[in-house]
């Protein structure tokens, strides 16, 4: 299973985040995604998620209104610890 590294900012704050995911190749809008769920995606912040008919484009957006940023990802990067 390969290991993603995502590299983002939160809030200007510089952080990394490990995932395992069962696909080859991890677009940005989807790591967007996963980023929004880990910070955003409790039931008191359903409003912050995007819809779920979104486009890539839309995703992208709304994970920079919310202050996620920057966001890279490392495909077959070693495991790190989210910051």
């Amino acid at each position: 299973m390969p290991v993603y590294t995502l590299e983002y900012q939160f809030n200007d704050e510089p952080r990394t985040f490990a995932i395992d995911l069962k696909q080859a190749h991890l677009p940005v809008h989807e790591a967007a995604m996963h980023l929004l769920e880990l910070h955003f995606g409790d039931g008191e912040n359903s409003l912050m998620m995007p819809a779920a008919d979104a486009t890539h484009e839309e995703i992208l957006q709304q994970a920079e209104r919310v202050g996620l940023t920057q966001i890279r990802v490392m495909e077959g990067a070693t495991p790190a610890v989210d910051r």
